[in-house]
């Protein structure tokens, strides 16, 4: 299940984890990114917190938590190469991993056709 909020990111939902980034839209906005600083390994986020930061040669952007849950995993790749979020946000771009508080919470999202209305 993909799902989006109206703060621009994505989730993938595999069990009850979801891998979360940016989506293209907002990777296009932004421009080249320069620096990406994600969540710590097990930080609790509360839905709509500040996860973590991509910024670019244009600005600095807070990625909020699409749902409220744990860090169980964060890209790495990411941070080393931070260009890699911008040229492909919905794949190797990941930014972190979040064992969800309540998987039924992505059904209250946008999926990709309400997402792209909501983009333009």
């Amino acid at each position: 299940m993909l799902r989006f909020t109206d703060e621009h990111e994505w989730l993938r939902l595999d069990g009850d984890v979801a891998t979360v980034g940016i989506t293209a839209h907002a990777a296009e906005q932004l421009g080249d990114l320069v620096f990406v600083e994600l969540p710590k390994v097990g930080a609790k986020l509360a839905k709509g917190e500040a996860a973590a930061v991509v910024e670019s040669v244009k600005a600095a952007s807070d990625v909020y938590a699409p749902l409220s849950g744990a860090v169980t995993e964060v890209n790495e790749a990411a941070v080393a190469d931070p260009a890699s979020v911008g040229a492909d946000p919905q794949g190797a771009g990941w930014l972190y991993r979040l064992k969800l508080d309540d998987a039924s919470a992505m059904d209250a999202l946008m999926d990709a056709a309400a997402y792209a209305a909501f983009a333009k």
